[in-house]
This record gives structure tokens, sequence and C-alpha cells, in this order.
């Protein structure tokens, strides 16, 4: 099954041509293509992603991502596909919202032609709205242009799937052992979710007002970092640690002793901006207040997931999405599990598929791919910027 996965759910433009062999959750997988356009430079100036502003970098590098995906896929693409003018009024009534994405596809189409493809996954929730948007609607203009059905895909269940995709065992998901806890933080999200099984999803925790990569980002504003600021602050984090700076502040950790496995970076967030109100900070008092950031943040996530593995009786913890990059949070997880639950395997994602990325989407896509659309009826498909994995 050749599967062409599509990812606009914030700042990343990405298309991959995946090959999956076999059925999920067993099937071995091989990368053909994978392009990836990120507008961190875009936003940059702003600190932060406006929806609208990603919304038309979407539009305008999808093609082209898709393009490069196709080429270093090195499949045989067909020129002879039947343009009819009700076929291209279709397309163009499709993308109206984006008339110059319409004229581009439908110029590559006549132009290069598409390859035989299988099966379509997109990215419909969670994410930005006008970004998920760009990237169904595109699934559906491919879909109708090569008569393949969609697969509405939650970006979630994406970065689960990439944490356990071991890119050393044949390209294969790894067999892991349930019930297992998946602890899921990046830019926007922060939960914990209890499975059962392969696609039994239940959330059990979530943040109830900033992720925490959200949280490292306010830091880092405050700090007069810029966007991304995340990587700097675990950089600086990390040189505090290394030269044994002191302490800056004396951070709260919230909701750490809450009994419950919800979170709350918010209330941080602003004891940090306390702590270096009308202060002229030196880049020593920055490192060691970055470093006692994290170690707040660690303490609470390792905490709440510590709590969740027991309450559940886990066998297996999934870490994923962006901020499972983080070596800090990373090693002290592994050795808190390694001391406390040693019974427990842990998985993060290999280099590269932490952040956004369409290869995670085709891994979801494959999971569903018995509820796939038809391509005349993919307007069923809806951008739901709140969609829940349960």
């Amino acid at each position: 099954m050749i599967i062409l996965s599509i990812e606009t759910s914030c700042d990343e433009t990405a298309v991959s041509l995946i090959s999956a062999t076999g059925d999920f959750p067993n099937a071995s997988y091989e990368i053909l293509g994978d392009a990836l356009w990120s507008q961190i430079d875009v936003h940059a100036e702003y600190g932060g992603v406006f929806p609208s502003l990603a919304k038309r970098e979407h539009a305008r590098t999808i093609v082209p991502m898709l393009q490069q995906a196709i080429k270093d896929s090195e499949l045989e693409t067909h020129k002879n596909q039947v343009l009819t003018s009700d076929l291209e009024q279709q397309i163009v009534t499709l993308l109206e919202r984006e008339p110059d994405l319409a004229n581009t596809l439908l110029g590559f189409v006549k132009e290069t032609g598409l390859p035989e493809i299988d099966l379509i996954a997109v990215t419909s929730g969670p994410g930005l709205e006008p970004a998920l948007w760009v990237g169904v609607n595109f699934a559906r203009a491919i879909a109708l242009l090569s008569n393949t059905p969609v697969v509405s895909v939650n970006h979630m269940e994406g970065h689960i799937l990439a944490s356990v995709f071991d890119v050393e065992r044949d390209d294969m998901l790894s067999e892991i052992k349930f019930p297992a806890i998946s602890l899921l933080i990046s830019g926007g999200h922060t939960e914990l979710v209890l499975m059962k099984n392969w696609g039994e999803y239940e959330k059990i925790g979530q943040t109830r007002d900033d992720a925490v990569g959200e949280a490292y980002d306010k830091v880092a504003r405050l700090l007069g970092i810029p966007y991304p600021g995340g990587p700097e602050v675990a950089r600086l984090a990390n040189e505090a640690r290394q030269k044994n700076f002191s302490q800056f502040a004396d951070l709260p950790s919230p909701m750490i002793n809450s009994n419950d496995l919800d979170f709350s970076f918010s209330g941080l967030k602003t004891a940090v901006r306390y702590a270096v109100a009308d202060k002229d900070l030196s880049h020593y008092d920055k490192a060691g207040l970055c470093r006692d950031f994290e170690d707040a943040v660690t303490a609470v996530l390792v905490k709440k997931t510590a709590q969740a593995i027991a309450e559940h009786s886990a066998q297996t913890l999934i870490v994923g999405g962006g901020v499972s990059a983080n070596q800090h949070i990373k090693r002290t997880l592994e050795a808190f599990l390694l001391r406390e639950f040693p019974e427990v395997t842990a998985y993060f994602p290999a280099p590269g598929l932490s952040t956004d990325n369409s290869i995670m989407i085709a891994l979801s896509g494959h999971a569903r791919a018995t509820s796939a659309i038809a391509p005349a009826a993919t307007d069923i498909i809806r951008a739901d910027g709140n969609r829940s994995l349960t």
C-alpha cells in the first residue's frame, strides 16, 4: 500500500509517500519520499504562530512539498489523468479560499502528474483550524484527481505511533506491552493517555491552562529569547547544571501534589515573571532561572507520569510530542523508571520524529485505513482544532 500523508496542523507543512507492507500493527514501512517546510522564521518576528499567516504559508508551500516528496520517492507519475473541465471546476471550487493553490495544483498535475497511491492520510485535528483546512481540502482535491480514498487522522495519535516507530527494526512499530501510558508534551498539548490496546485511548490527565511547550516559549519571551525559545531555554538550563550555577529563584511545581493527573503551567510562568521583574539579568542569571524553571516542570511531569503508571499498572510508557526531545526531561524520566519501575519500558521518538511531521500521519492513516472515505464523499471530513483523541 502506498500512502500519501499530509500534515498542516500548525507551522510545519509536510508531505510524505510511505509504502506499508502487511497489516497494522505488524506492517513494515518504507519512507519513499518525505518533505517538510518549517515556518519558524516566518513567525519569529511575531513571537509565536499566527493562524492566518500559517494558513497562507501552508497554501503557498504544500504543492512544492508534494513535488519534492514525489521526486524523492522516484515513483512513476502519470500525466494522463483525465482533467475534464468539470473536474477542474470541482478543484477550483474546493480550494476557493486559496485560489492560487488551485491553480498551482492543477498546473502541477498537468505538467508532472501524480503517482499511483492507495490511500491519502491527512491531519484533521487538533491544531490551528485555518491551517488544518488547507491540508484537509488539499487532500480532498488530490483524492478527486487520483480517485483515492482519504482517511482523517488525529494528530495526537500520530505522535504516539511516531514514538514507537522503530527505524532500527525494519521500520516497524515496536511490540509494546499493554496497558501503556502515553505522555504527550508539545507546544499545544500536555496530556496523559491510557492505552489498553492499539487504537484504544482514554485521556486520564491534561493541562488546565498552558501546555508545557507553551510555557517554555513564554518563559523565553520573558527573558528576551526569540521564538521559538524552548530549545534555547533548555540549552541554558543544561549550561547551568553543567557549571553548577546557584539557584536563581525558588519556583513552584504547580499541582504536583493535587492527587489527580491534571497539569497547570500558567502559575509557574507567572512566578517566573515575578522573579525577573525589574531586574537586569546577566547571562548567569538567565541560565540559572532556566534551570530552575525546567527542574520545576520536570518534577511535575515525572510525578504525574509515575502516578498514572502506578494507578493503571502500566507496562509501557510512550513519550511523544515536540518537548519529548528535551534531553533533561528524557534522562530524568528514564532514570526514574529504571529506579522505581524497572519493569516498564519507555519509548521516545527517533530524532526528527518528535516535532510535527507527515511520517507519523502515514502511520496513523494506516492504522485507520478501514475507515477511509471514498473520494466523492470526503466533504464529511472537517477540520477540528479541538479534536480529542478520545
